[in-house]
Formats: structure tokens, sequence, C-alpha cells
């Protein structure tokens, strides 16, 4: 399999859970943790290299740390879901249960900055804005490969043969209807024919604890009674297989040295990876703003980096949401989704900003 063909995406979102706390370290946590640790050693860099006192940048840290949870927690209760946490608001303090928006922590991050300048005489608001818009992209690329690896903020179906098929849910099914199940796995290709672009065959493979007995009824009605009301229930998983219909399911039952298995034939639906898109993006905005920042920071007039880091942020963030399922039932309504309505003052702000300081002065020797 190349890595232009179909890729079946299952891994846990937990790492390892702590012993004695029975608490799981999960890998959006330690990926957006990752994101600061990253950000909080390049701005060491850059205040060094710019005679600032290092010092600052812990209590910068501490500034975005707060502002971006507080301003993404608040984003995405108000911009997505207003009705329901202005009715609930102790449910806004909840932020384990997921839900944080870019748009209100990139709010956040100004309004903090803006609160950070006023105690530093010496490190004007465009000033500081310059230097954090170089580390945000980087805390960015490493929050969407968190989101990646939680399977979550999933792309369109891609319509092909090529895609990521996010199946963690599917196995989540699996283990939660059927207690007996001990492991789930999955392959490419089946017993399944479809001539339906974008619907791919694939097999999931189960392993029973050991013990355990499969009686041949109980195996029917679980496989050709169970399963298909499941995926019909259960958007989460629909959303990454289909059965076909009208057709019998092809499933098929055997032992093991001990251990009963069962096959299952279904069909994949390969979506896009819009959290790799984004990550990527974000890394490459990394590169082309520290670039900027090492070679000329003495040409380009303050306010330049973080005007090109809006206008770079936001039209990718706009583009990348045409490959992106909605976050919220209601946006398919309207003509374009939150995120892209969010992310148009955004990029407006960045073009005022890039205009009123475009240009370069001669290179200070």
């Amino acid at each position: 399999m190349t890595v232009l063909e179909m890729i079946i995406w299952s891994p846990s979102p937990d790492i390892f859970t702590i012993p004695g706390l029975g608490h799981p370290v999960r890998w959006y946590g330690l990926m957006f943790a990752l994101g600061f640790i990253l950000a909080q050693q390049v701005m060491y860099w850059i205040f060094k290299s710019e005679n600032k006192n290092v010092k600052d940048v812990d209590q910068l840290t501490m500034y975005l740390v707060i502002a971006v949870v507080v301003g993404a927690r608040l984003g995405h209760c108000l911009f997505y879901n207003p009705g329901y946490y202005l009715t609930n608001p102790f449910e806004i303090i909840k932020i384990w249960e997921g839900g944080l928006a870019s748009h209100g922590g990139a709010i956040g991050m100004l309004v903090a900055l803006y609160l950070y300048s006023r105690k530093h005489g010496d490190q004007s608001y465009l000033w500081i804005l310059d230097r954090v818009a170089i580390v945000t992209v980087l805390v960015g690329a490493c929050i969407r490969i968190g989101n990646f690896m939680n399977s979550e903020i999933i792309g369109l179906p891609t319509g092909s043969d090529r895609g990521i098929v996010f199946a963690r849910s599917v196995e989540d099914m699996f283990t939660s209807i059927d207690s007996r199940i001990e492991d789930v796995s999955f392959e490419e290709g089946g017993e399944i024919v479809s001539s339906q672009p974008g619907y791919i065959p694939m097999t999931i493979k189960l392993t029973y604890k050991r013990g355990i007995e499969l009686d041949a009824n109980n195996a029917q009605l679980f496989f050709e009674t169970t399963i298909p009301r499941a995926i019909a229930r259960y958007h989460q998983v629909g959303e990454h297989i289909a059965l076909p219909a009208n057709q019998t399911v092809h499933y098929e039952t055997y032992e093991l040295r001990g251990v009963q298995h069962a096959k299952v034939a279904v069909l994949a639906i390969p979506r896009h990876p819009g959290q790799l898109y984004e990550a990527i993006a974000c890394l490459l905005m990394f590169l082309v703003l520290s670039h900027i920042w090492y070679h000329h920071r003495t040409q380009i007039k303050t306010g330049f980096l973080f005007g090109l880091f809006m206008v770079m942020l936001w039209s990718e963030r706009f583009s990348v949401e045409f490959f992106k399922e909605n976050q919220e039932a209601w946006e398919a309504t309207i003509p374009l989704n939150m995120g892209q309505w969010l992310s148009i003052p955004m990029f407006l702000i960045g073009v005022v900003v890039l205009v009123r300081s475009w240009g370069f002065t001669a290179k200070k020797k």
C-alpha cells in the first residue's frame, strides 16, 4: 500500500494510564502541551537574539496558555452553540468534555498580548504580535496532529479509493455492544463488491476472549441484525463504514489456537485528513515566518509578520474548511460554515496590518 491509497486509521486516543490514579494521558493533551513547550523554547531564542529579557518569556507563556484555553472554550460555546451554553452557563467550564474553537483562541491571544505589552514598555503590541505569530503556527501544527490522533475534526469523504478511514469509532462500537470481544482489527479488501465510488471493501476481524464459545444462532443474530442496526443508529459509526443495501451480511466465524474469531465484510468510507492538511500548512507557515524573521527582521516594519501570519493562516483555514465536516448540523443551512465566516474578518485584519507595514528598508550592516 502506498501513501496515496486508503489508510485505515484506528489508534487509541489514550497513550497510557497513570498508575494508581487510573487517569489516561491522551494524545491531544500531550500534543497541546508539546506545542506550548516548543513555542516557549523558540521564544527564548528570539528574545535572546533581540537582547530582550529572557525571563519575560515565562510570563508571556502563562498569558498565552490561559488566554488560548479560555478563549478557545468560550469561542466554541458562543460561536457554535450559544443557545445551549447561555441557558446552561455552568456547562462552559466543562472543558474536559471537549469543544475548543481556534477563532476564540485567537481572540483570547490578541487580548492577552495587549495586556502583556502594557506591562512591558520595551515590547510594543505589534512587536510582540510579530514574534508570537511565528510560534502560534507551531502550536497549531501540534494541536492538529493531536486531533488526528484522536480521530476528530474529520474531513469529507474523498469519493475515491484514496483517503483515511477513521475506524476508531467502529472499533469502540464492537467492543461496547459485545464485551466478549477482546480485539478489533481491520484490513483492506473483502467479499463485498461495490460499484459506488468512495465505498471500498474492508474486512473487520474480531478476536474473542479466551474461553468464549460462539453459538451459531447468536452469531447470526449479532452479525445480521445487531450490527446493521448499530451502524444505522450511530452516526459516528455510519459515517465511516456501511453495508450494501438489500444484501446479506457476509461474515465468518472460526477457531484458531483455541480462541474464537470472526470476520465481517463492510464498505469503508475514505475521508480527507483535514487535520493533516492544516498541520502541514502550519509547519510551512512556521518555516516562512521564521525565515523572514531570521534573515530580514532589521528590514521589515513592525506588524509585517503578524499581518502576513493573519493572511496566510485564515486563508488556509477558509480553504481547508471545504474539505472538512461541519462541526454542527445547522451549518449545512448556510452558504459557508461558521469556521469560514469567522475567518473572513481575521483575514481582513491581516490585510490591513500587512498593507500598513508593507515594504523593506535597506539591510543594516
